[in-house]
């Protein structure tokens, strides 16, 4: 109960916050509504500009409701719910609403109040806008504690310009914008609030001009997400900066106060974009198209005004000459535009020596393959612009993706000949030193930023450069593997003399060690028998150095290579401290490998009898049938309990040998009733 209460208290709390964000919006969009309402019954019909700037408000309280309801955390929705929520109930409804209650209708209630309120409401409005939605964009929180200053610097300016609005004298209209005289104001401090709301209006602006800048230092200090969520905005607000240069039409009233509510929603949508990420990364491309359209757009419109001029005041050779120059130029515009947008979106990406000359000198500085593939790939992806950048390496027929700039993780691809595969890039360019194939060089694009022509040349000319590269990085990886394969097979023959040593000396030391001690037994009671049971250690240590001998110079045991399983495995079975049978039922010879297996993995199970199994005798059976080679260790010892009891490193060993062939390993056994070991080798054929 204690961890799922947070989690109804949070889905509680998210409810509450959703059904608040729902109805300012909701409150927001009444007072819209009722706005045109009375404008109709005031017989007054909205302006195309009324309409657009109302949509550029209402865009406002979409975006703040959308961030509000994904991201409550978020305090950019709710700034921007409550801009919506004053505009819709004071500019909207309170300045209709004050147009009805005082021309329409004189004398209708709280007229002269919504008046008033009309007259100044807008400053609160503007100064959030203007200043908090750059402060805590895009995350809701300030760039650091150093701005605090600021936000309080706005807050306190705000509430007192729109108190010096509020109680002004000169400026005060009513609702058909004629001077009046205030009705809420105090007449004997008008010249004070005058004089104030001058000075606040200069400090405002420096605390504009300083939220403006927190979001450039945003902007600076920002990387990934957050950089390109700030773009969105510096776009957004460049095209309004653009578009407040252009004078309207006539002085007012003209073409621009008509699409000036376009051209500010763009500023809440970019906000929107930015903070919800939908389709965020698109906004290199946006930015350089924008770019591109402005500057072409310009050229050719001064261009367009020239040859207008010489129309009117030249000849007509004038003017041909200048719609020719018109069209000539229309190309190397284009051109110098896209450069241009390239250097102010990409940086140094549009420049392909730099690319080429930082990419010899990181070349210069190391050939590891941890470093130099993953670098390529990132200065192919900054230089193309690609969402994905990928660096190829052939290897053993198989082209693999060693170093890639995207997300995405790529599978290697089946090679086979001196062709490249089908790889699933936008672009494919093979890296090839001395006519030999070595990789590859991809890249993907954005749909609607595709690969130039300059763009493709670069990378033809990065993967010409990167043969050397490859081969070497290729030899390492092939120097890396053939290291790998020398320790392991290091590693294996070690592990082969540990179970030879352990399966097969040991197995004669231990039964030397038993023999020892019981012609200790003897020599008080049978001194005869002692010594001849002395003798027979001495022969059986003889041959137990002369196995390790030859087990140190890495052959079979003698009579094994010799004679064969059967007889190797008598000449153990007579050295056992207790009675051993062995049977060999059409068992000839077989591989070296196979024999070595059966001899050591016998010995070890007959040392595991004479070491815990308690038994009075033991019988090992050798069979061939079926192309297997199989062999059983039974004893009539104590037993154990398969199911609660492990291999240990004996048993262990057996499965591991038989494994190496191939071959398989099984245990029966119960308490009380002995165990078996049997073991099996596939070979083919019979011996």
């Amino acid at each position: 109960m204690a961890i799922s209460e947070p989690r109804v208290m949070d889905a509680g709390s998210r409810r509450e916050s959703t059904r608040l964000a729902w109805a300012i919006f909701g409150v927001g969009i009444l007072g819209l509504v009722a706005s045109f309402v009375f404008r109709m019954l005031n017989d007054r019909s909205p302006s195309v500009a009324d309409i657009t700037q109302s949509f550029a408000f209402l865009a406002t309280g979409v975006a703040g409701l959308a961030i509000a309801v994904r991201k409550r955390e978020n305090a950019v929705g709710w700034v921007y719910l409550g801009i919506w929520l004053a505009v819709g109930v004071i500019f909207a409804f309170g300045g209709e609403y004050g147009y009805w209650a005082t021309i329409t209708h004189p004398g209708a209630p709280a007229g002269t109040f919504a008046v008033w309120l009309n007259n100044w409401g807008w400053v609160p409005v503007f100064g959030v806008l203007f200043t908090w939605t750059f402060l805590l964009f895009p995350d809701g929180h300030l760039p650091s504690p150093r701005w605090r200053p600021v936000g309080w610097a706005s807050a306190i300016l705000t509430i007192l310009w729109s108190v010096a609005f509020a109680m002004e004298g000169e400026d005060y209209t009513d609702a058909v914008n004629r001077s009046v005289p205030n009705p809420y104001t105090i007449r004997s401090l008008v010249p004070i609030f005058d004089v104030a709301r001058e000075v606040l209006a200069l400090a405002f602006f420096v605390v504009v001009a300083l939220s403006i800048a927190s979001l450039i230092v945003r902007f600076r200090r920002s990387h990934g997400d957050e950089r390109q969520q700030v773009k969105w905005l510096i776009l957004a607000g460049s095209i309004n900066f653009v578009f407040l240069l252009i004078p309207a039409e006539h002085g007012s009233g003209g073409l621009s106060d008509d699409v000036l509510g376009i051209v500010l929603a763009l500023i809440p949508a970019s906000v929107g974009i930015a903070v919800l990420k939908y389709r965020l990364y698109d906004i290199d491309v946006v930015i350089k198209k924008t770019v591109v359209f402005t500057v072409v757009a310009s050229v050719l419109t001064a261009l367009y005004l020239g040859v207008i001029a010489l129309a009117t005041v030249g000849t007509v050779s004038r003017v041909v000459v200048g719609v020719v120059l018109l069209v000539v130029t229309f190309n190397p515009v284009r051109r110098a535009a896209r450069s241009l947008a390239d250097r102010l979106v990409y940086g140094r990406r549009a420049t392909s020596y730099e690319v080429l000359a930082d990419f010899s000198e990181h070349m210069a500085e190391t050939y590891a393959t941890d470093d130099v593939l993953p670098r390529m790939a990132q200065i192919l992806a900054g230089a193309t612009g690609a969402t994905r950048a990928t660096v190829w390496l052939l290897v053993g027929g198989e082209l693999r993706p060693a170093a890639t700039s995207g997300d995405e993780p790529l599978r290697a691809v089946a090679a086979p000949g001196d062709t490249l595969p089908e790889i699933p890039d936008d672009v494919v360019v093979e890296v090839r030193h001395h006519g030999e194939l070595l990789g590859a060089l991809s890249v993907t694009t954005p749909p609607n930023d595709p690969l130039d022509p300059a763009r493709r040349r670069l990378v033809n000319d990065l993967a010409s450069q990167a043969g050397l590269v490859l081969r070497n990085v290729r030899l390492i990886e092939e120097l890396k593997a053939s290291r790998q394969r020398l320790v392991a097979a290091q590693d294996e023959e070690r592990r082969r003399l540990e179970r030879n040593l352990h399966d097969g000396a040991q197995q004669q030391l231990v039964a030397l060690s038993v023999k020892v001690r019981l012609a200790q037994q003897l020599t008080t009671r049978d001194p005869e028998r002692a010594t001849a049971m002395l003798e027979d250690v001495q022969t059986d240590t003889t041959d137990a150095l002369e196995n390790l001998r030859q087990l140190a110079r890495g052959i079979y045991p003698p009579l094994l290579a010799d004679k064969g399983l059967v007889a190797a495995l008598e000449a153990q079975a007579r050295r056992a401290p207790l009675p051993v049978r062995i049977r060999g039922e059409d068992v000839g010879r077989y591989g070296q490998d196979i024999e070595a297996a059966v001899y050591f993995s016998c010995l070890e199970a007959l040392q595991n009898v004479a070491k815990y199994a308690e038994a009075t005798q033991a019988e090992l059976v050798l069979s061939n049938g079926g192309g297997v080679l199989q062999f059983e260790v039974r004893d009539d010892g104590v037993g154990f309990d398969p199911a609660s009891t492990g291999y240990g490193t004996g048993l262990q060993g057996i499965a591991d040998r038989l494994a190496a062939l191939e071959g398989s390993v099984e245990i029966r056994s119960a308490v009380g009733a002995g165990t078996t070991v049997t073991g099996r080798i596939p070979f083919g054929t019979s011996g």
